[in-house]
Formats: C-alpha cells, structure tokens, sequence
C-alpha cells in the first residue's frame, strides 16, 4: 500500500482502528478491550458479563477523575463501541441465544497490538529475526528448485553438516546458546505467538464477510436456483482455495495432529523451565498457548460451517416455495373447472399441450435379456481393510469434526483415559448416527486410541420426531499420551 497523502487521509476518515486512535476515550476503550478479550484471549464475552466488567472499570474510574470524567453508562458505551460509526466491537446473536454478545473486530486487534508495541522494550533482539528471514529464504529456494541434482546436492551438503555436528558432539565439543541468544528467540517466539491470534481474527473476519455475501445474495437472487448455488460455491472454492485458505488449512491440518500438540506442550514446558527465559516473567498461560491457537481455529472452522448450514437452509425453503406454488396452480385450476361445471363455455376454453398419445409398437420394444448370474467361488474370506468413504453418511447434515475432536481433547485434559461412551454422555449427540460414525471415524485417526471387544457401551440419542434411538457397540477409548 502506498502511504501518500490521499490514501493516509482516506484511512484516518474510514479505518476503525485510526478512528480508536484519535477518539477522546481511547485509553479507556483500549485498555479495557484488552484486559478483557487480549490478555485472557476472549474470543466473545455476552453483554451483561461485559457491561458488567465495564461498570466496574468506570467506577473506579470516576473515584479517581470524578464523576463527569464517563458520564455514560456501561451499556451506552458498548453500543456506541459497536456502532458501524465506530467499529471497534462486532455485536452479534450467537446460534440459540437471544442475548447479543461482543467479539473485538480485527481493525481494534490491530490497533492495540500497535499500543503494545510503543513501549519501550530493555532488550531488542535483532539475531534471531535475521535467522528467521535466512530460514525463510533457504524453504523458499529448496521449495522452488526443480533440478534433481541440485536438491540432492543440497540434502548431502545439511547431512555433512549434521554428521560433523553429531562427531564434534561425541568428542565432547556440545555448543549451547547463551543467555542472550536464548533471550532473543523467545522473545521472537512471543511475538509470533501474539500475532497468530491476531490474525486469526481477521481470518474469521474474512470469512463472515463472505456469509454475509452470500446471505445478500440469497434473499436479492431471481434466478434460477442452479446459477446461483454455482455462483455461490465458486466464491467459496475461491476463498478456500486462495493464499490465506490454504495457509489456514495447512495451519489448521498441522495444529489437529495430536503428536503436534504434545510436541509443543512438551517443548514449552522444557523452554519456559530455562533460567533466562524464567528471568524473563513470562506469563503462565504461555504454556497453553497451543491450546488458545487451537480455540480461535474453531472459531474459523464454526464460520465455514455455518456458511454450509445457510445454503442448506436455502435449499429446502426454495424446495418449499416450489412445491407451494405447484399446489396454488392446481387449485387454481381446480376452482376455474368448478365455476363452469353447470355451464361450460362454448369452443375450446383451455388449451393442452402434448394432447397426442405416444404409441410404441411391440416390434420396438427391447428383447428380454435373462439376468448373469453371480458365479460363487468357494473362497475363503479373509480379513481385511474396509476401504469405505463415510463421507456421504452424514452428508445430510453438517457434523462439525473439529468441534467433536474438541471434546474429546477437553476430556482429556483432566483424565489419561476416556471411553466414547462417557465424552458422549457430556456431549449428547445431536445428529444422531451419523455423529457417532463422525467419532468412531475420529477414533480411527487418533493416535492413542484402542477398543475393547469384551466390554460394551450403550449409547442412545433422539431424533427429531422424540423417537429414541440406541446402538450398542464395542468400548472405544481415547488415550493421552504421556
């Protein structure tokens, strides 16, 4: 983006996050926001919970600048926060719920994230940003390189290098980064780690943008129902498939490997143990903060399947509409025959199309052919793989996956172990079937995950129509490693 004149003026008029900036409370409005949604990384907080937290930020407030400093009320000052005027605060009705609640907007994440980095910082490291940009470049270089020879030049050249490391570490030569050079990747490692959240946001962000197009264009379409969803799911492919969708699913795909997280619980429990980095005070929910990722992922996720439920909402009322206005035409047509019954207008009065019976000869009919019999060969089944795609099973509803794994790695947060049975009895299904096939598909990807022939669990759910329904199946358990 050029900064001329124009386009600085054009943002200091448009953009939220200026307008914050330049705003008469803004101390109050930033650092409010982010004790409530940044330092505990809220994604949403409902409005009494957050005009609560507010009257108490402005009492104390008042008892220090008087009481004409915020002559506002808590609820006042939010409305005003989420105006479109303002645009620091998105204020929605959650699925379900009739009270609104408060989500920051990406230009307030951006602002703030701005304000934090004024202060002044005792120790600038410059090392490890410089290896992060070799890093990049050497990805980037091997990444592209489509001659053979010089990728297999370049794997000799990194194994050369590790085999000398591995001899100068058997002869008793062990290099150790300082305190400074430990110092210098961790605070780089927080910044990334702040701006990931951050940019989560504005991902979401992107997204809704999107439904909400789609939601403008669903009750503004005249067409036929076809062009539209063609319409409609190209733009979709088009986000998914774009640089920021496919970064998101990678990142997303790399985050749900279970081996992942205990990987990175296991190096951020080793990393925040170091005396420099203990030095350092960094905050404890650091060693969670996989998890917080993790948390804000779902949040994307959830958009994209709301997105799916709309267009399937759409479908079945179009379908409504069409068999609607089918059954007014034959009444229609059935009052106009009723009217003339006694007296029927004299000449032709209604005309039929395709009036002509078709005949078909017998001589044109296709011959009997005899049905192939199946020859059976007396073959001994083995055991094997079933290769079956579940997929289309519980197509007929949008089974949220990530929100399912979510359970499962919830309970085990507080358990080493638990059955299918008991996460279903904390989270009853709500699809029916095709939920708990979603499961026994998330327990065939789980790496720790084991089922018990002798043992049993009955599981039951309820159908839409108050029918109860039961399966009865092996005992499923998911295991936490370590």
């Amino acid at each position: 983006m050029t900064l001329d004149y124009g386009t600085l003026e054009l943002l200091r008029q448009s953009h939220p996050a200026w307008r914050l900036l330049c705003a008469k409370h803004a101390p109050l409005v930033a650092s409010f926001l982010h004790r409530v949604f940044i330092a505990p990384n809220v994604r949403f907080m409902a409005q009494a919970d957050l005009a609560e937290a507010l009257e108490d930020e402005l009492f104390a407030l008042r008892e220090q600048h008087g009481p004409e400093a915020f002559p506002g009320s808590a609820q006042s000052y939010l409305n005003d926060w989420a105006d479109n005027n303002k645009g620091w605060l998105r204020k929605y009705y959650p699925a379900g719920s009739d009270e609104p609640h408060f989500d920051l907007t990406p230009a307030t994440e951006k602002a703030l994230a701005w304000l934090a980095s004024l202060t002044e910082r005792a120790f600038v490291g410059t090392e490890s940003r410089l290896l992060t940009l070799f890093e990049l470049l050497r990805q980037m270089s091997e990444g592209s390189q489509t001659d053979p020879q010089a990728r297999i030049a370049e794997l000799h050249k990194r194994r050369d290098e590790i085999d000398a490391e591995i001899s100068r570490i058997l002869a008793g030569d062990i290099p150790l980064l300082d305190d400074t050079a430990l110092k210098d990747r961790f605070q780089q490692f927080l910044q990334l780690a702040r701006d990931l959240l951050t940019d989560f946001r504005e991902v979401e962000h992107n997204f809704r943008t999107l439904d909400r197009r789609v939601r403008e264009r669903i009750a503004l379409w005249e067409g036929a129902k076809g062009a539209l969803l063609e319409e409609i799911m190209g733009e979709r492919d088009a986000i998914a498939d774009s640089d920021q969708g496919k970064s998101f699913r990678a990142f997303w795909d790399f985050l749900m490997s279970q081996t992942r997280q205990e990987e990175l619980s296991r190096l951020l429990e080793q990393v925040l143990s170091l005396p420099p980095v203990v030095a350092m005070r960094p905050e404890a929910r650091l060693q969670r903060v996989h998890y917080d990722w993790l948390e804000a992922g779902e949040h994307t996720q959830r958009t994209v399947a709301r997105l799916s439920q709309q267009l399937r909402r759409f479908l079945d009322d179009q379908a409504w509409l069409e068999n609607r206005r089918i059954m007014d035409i034959l009444h229609d047509i059935e009052a106009r025959a009723l009217a003339v019954r006694e007296a029927p207008p004299a000449g032709d009065f209604m005309q039929l199309a395709d009036t002509a019976a078709s005949i078909e000869l017998p001589l044109e009919r296709p011959l009997y052919r005899p049905p192939v019999k199946p020859m059976i060969a007396d073959v001994e089944l083995e055991e094997g793989d079933a290769d079956v795609d579940t997929a289309a099973l519980y197509a007929q509803v949008v089974v949220d996956r990530a929100e399912l794994s979510r359970h499962i790695r919830q309970a085990l947060q507080a358990r080493s172990q638990i059955s299918l049975g008991e996460v279903i009895s904390r989270h009853p299904l709500r699809h029916g079937l095709a939920e708990l096939v979603a499961y026994l598909q998330l327990a065939g990807e789980w790496p720790h995950a084991a089922a018990d022939e002798e043992q049993q669990d009955l599981v039951e759910w309820q159908t839409d129509d108050g029918t109860v329904r039961r399966a009865r199946m092996p005992r499923v358990i998911f295991v936490r490693n370590g």
